[in-house]
């Protein structure tokens, strides 16, 4: 099968971003990380239940056009971010990104936990929200099947699909393999992996069987 490697695709991601701003629904944030963790940490913000964290707090969003010409002219590091309340608002009247999950049933979606998601940045390029929307209409895919960590990911994937005219995917997320905190299984948190299990003893078919018995009690 072929393989479809982002990296050999940059110009798609591009035309899409292009897109996007001709649609007047992306601005450019020069916020660093640090800035913005201090800004949400100074308002106050958490991360709404089942979001992927604090919503940025739209420092940026308001920035005077000349302000926002000049410092790009000036060469200012900065990343574009999808503007969500402009993005809905040139959607017709009567939509809406409720969806309906292959597992979890239907999905009511509050507008005012979406965020202002970066879609490039220029040390990392094209975010994932930004690729995996336009790799799923390329390749044709009717079908998407991936963890419950991504579930509060698909609104905004969803928006971008009406934004770029492509067709949506039926999703479903299934329940992630968890530790005992309730926390996905990370090497970055010490989860032991494979080669850990099998020196302990472990047989391939009771470590399914952990798996199993871990992804059932998340069901």
């Amino acid at each position: 099968p072929n393989i479809r490697r982002q990296s050999e695709h940059f110009s798609d991601y591009e035309a899409a971003l292009e897109t996007l701003k001709a649609l007047n629904v992306v601005y450019p944030c020069f916020c660093t990380r640090r800035q913005i963790r201090e800004a949400v940490a100074n308002a106050g913000s958490t991360a709404p239940p089942g979001g992927m964290g604090p919503i940025y707090p739209g420092t940026c969003r308001g920035l005077d056009p000349h302000t926002v010409a000049a410092r790009i002219a000036a060469g200012d590091s900065h990343a574009w971010r999808l503007n969500i309340r402009r993005a809905l608002s040139i959607l017709p009247g009567s939509a809406t990104l409720d969806w309906h999950d292959g597992r979890l049933g239907p999905q009511p979606v509050a507008v005012d936990t979406l965020d202002d998601a970066i879609l490039d940045r220029k040390d990392t390029r094209y975010s994932y929200h930004l690729s995996v929307v336009v790799d799923d209409a390329q390749q044709g895919i009717t079908d998407v099947v991936r963890g419950t960590d991504l579930l509060a990911a698909t609104p905004l994937h969803i928006l971008l699909q009406r934004l770029l005219a492509l067709p949506t995917p039926h999703y479903r997320h299934h329940a992630l393999v968890a530790d005992t905190d309730a926390k996905k299984l990370s090497k970055s948190r010490g989860a032991p992996g494979i080669r850990t299990l099998r020196a302990a003893g472990h047989s391939a078919s009771a470590v399914l069987a952990m798996a199993r018995a871990a992804v059932a009690s998340r069901e």
